[in-house]
């Protein structure tokens, strides 16, 4: 199964992949974005493509 694997190094926790989500995967705690729900994760890509630092990847 398909899970997305957020790069600490190049994500800026602008909140982008919690917004076009549409199972909620991610979330933010302590300011920084969060995988909260790797299983529901439906390989959509939407984070992967919308992230504007490419911070994402769906593994």
């Amino acid at each position: 199964m398909s899970k997305p694997v957020i790069d600490k190094s190049k994500c800026k926790n602008c909140g982008m992949c919690i917004i076009v989500c549409p199972q909620n995967v991610f979330g933010k705690e302590n300011n920084e974005v969060v995988v909260k729900k790797p299983d529901e994760c439906i390989d959509c890509g939407a984070c992967e493509l919308q992230c504007p630092e490419q911070a994402i990847k769906i593994e």
